[in-house]
């Protein structure tokens, strides 16, 4: 009977089977379980036909000849203690970065009686509960369906979370799927805590971990909520900013949608680009069409769509560099981090122009390219506006005097809500100026007093990072305006 039905199946069954390789009777197995059921069968087609590209991913430390450095950042009592080790560990392995270890493909690995049990919950929930009548195929099979966040390791977690949110839905009495889920996302929000030490366990958490643990880093705590919203049948989005553009580090969070799954969330910070997970493939992302040119990971992927209009007013940003040197895409990057981070991609337009569209806004940026190892510049940076225009930054103008008070403005984090004053400049220390021209090149340096720290003869129209000497160089870039810093 298996045979049968599956001679049948669609050309992208077909090929995700084929890539199941030993895992492909699992798969058989779940699409032969629902041979009688149209709808469910549907179900477990999506599933099928999407998964490929998901999966289990553990991440290790390593250091810039690709050597795995032994380090665990849970083995220590706090973050500031697991941070010492790790500043330990740069101090003498050189620069440490954390990647990719292990990947387990879902199509590979993941089995049939694990696929059916969500189906069945899934519908359960949707068939069950008064909200989700309203909701239509497409919008469950993409916002509830899925059995997983984001690259957790999988275990069940559907009935568990339904039976911890039976007095939630017993003091319901509402169809709108908004207000279930409030109700929801509030009650699994007391589920799990924020703690930074998980920034140094990059590694997601499965759904058994978090409950014993009840802490995690943001992807955690918004793996928990969707776990929560799917059980319950409540539409829910995963949200994500891969590099904040005024600050340092990434966030995701969720998000209720409305019936036709379109929503948003109030940001905490300036974003240039919003990405929302999905499940299905995004056959125009970047991961997609790509071929065989390599870039960079945040944007390589295949499971997210672009949202950032729907929370912000946006600008298309047109650019020329002068030597495309035969490459199909660029990338426009934000500062972050003390590098620059990409943040999107545009493909070769009509006369070697660029076109990266819905960009943020009140936000600096710098074309490049990606040789598959390094961003390159492709041109200067350039300002977004916040009336939408753009100013590039050649800084090759007339000459400004600068009066510096500090290295960064103040921040608040959208993590821990700890807001960091502005970085003062402290008198008897050493800091130095750089301008960027293709890369960070030096204009000076001063020991700061009780006033300003003051250079001369700057151009006007460039781009500027002040740093203490010696420091982590995490602090933010500017540009001059009368004389003084205007952060970006």
């Amino acid at each position: 009977m298996a045979g049968a039905l599956l001679a049948a199946e669609p050309p992208e069954i077909e090929e995700a089977l084929a890539k199941a390789k030993a895992n492909r009777p699992e798969l058989e197995k779940l699409l032969s379980r629902y041979a009688g059921d149209p709808e469910k069968l549907a179900a477990a087609r999506f599933l099928v036909a999407n998964m490929e590209g998901h999966g289990y991913v553990v991440f290790g430390l390593y250091d810039k000849g690709g050597n795995e450095i032994p380090f665990e950042a849970l083995d220590h009592k706090s973050f500031k203690e697991a941070e010492a080790r790790y500043d330990a560990l740069e101090k003498e392995k050189g620069p440490l970065d954390f990647k990719r270890k292990t990947f387990t493909p879902d199509l590979e690995a993941v089995k049939a009686d694990f696929l059916i049990e969500n189906i069945d919950a899934a519908f359960e929930a949707w068939r069950g509960h008064p909200w989700g009548k309203e909701i239509p195929f497409d919008v469950f099979c993409e916002t509830i369906l899925p059995y997983r966040g984001s690259e957790e390791p999988l275990v069940p977690w559907r009935r568990a979370c339904r039976e911890r949110l039976a007095d939630v839905y017993a003091g319901l009495a509402t169809t709108d799927p908004a207000e279930a889920g409030r109700a929801v996302l509030g009650a699994a929000g007391k589920w799990i805590g924020f703690d930074e030490i998980y920034y140094l366990h990059p590694t997601d958490q499965g759904y058994d971990e978090m409950c014993r643990g009840k802490l995690g880093r943001c992807e955690d705590i918004s793996n928990m909520m969707a776990y929560a919203a799917r059980a319950s049948a409540v539409l829910c989005a995963t949200d994500y900013t891969p590099a904040w553009a005024d600050r340092d580090n990434n966030h995701a969070w969720e998000v209720l949608l409305d019936a036709q799954g379109k929503g948003k969330a109030p940001l905490t910070h300036r974003a240039a680009k919003i990405y929302r997970k999905t499940f299905s493939i995004q056959r125009g992302s970047l991961g997609a069409i790509k071929g065989d040119e390599p870039a960079p990971r945040w944007l390589s992927g295949t499971h997210y769509k672009d949202v950032t209009a729907e929370y912000l007013r946006t600008t298309d940003v047109t650019v020329e560099p002068a030597s495309p040197e035969g490459r199909r895409f660029a990338y426009l990057c934000v500062f972050n981090g003390g590098e620059w981070v990409a943040i999107h991609w545009a493909e070769r337009g009509a006369l070697d122009r660029w076109t990266f569209a819905a960009m943020g806004r009140g936000i600096a940026y710098l074309p490049a390219w990606y040789d598959g190892k390094d961003l390159l510049p492709a041109a200067p940076p350039l300002l977004v506006l916040e009336d939408g225009t753009i100013r590039q930054l050649p800084g090759a103008g007339a000459k400004t005097p600068l009066r510096a008070t500090a290295t960064s403005p103040q921040k608040t984090s959208p993590d821990t809500n700890v807001t960091t004053p502005v970085s003062d400049l402290a008198p008897g220390k050493t800091y130095e100026l750089f301008r960027w021209d293709a890369l960070w090149k030096k204009e000076g340096e001063g020991v700061a007093g009780e006033g300003p720290l003051v250079f001369e003869g700057l151009p006007e129209d460039g781009l500027y990072w002040l740093v203490e000497k010696g420091s982590k160089k995490l602090e933010r870039i500017f540009t001059i305006e009368d004389g003084k810093q205007r952060w970006w």
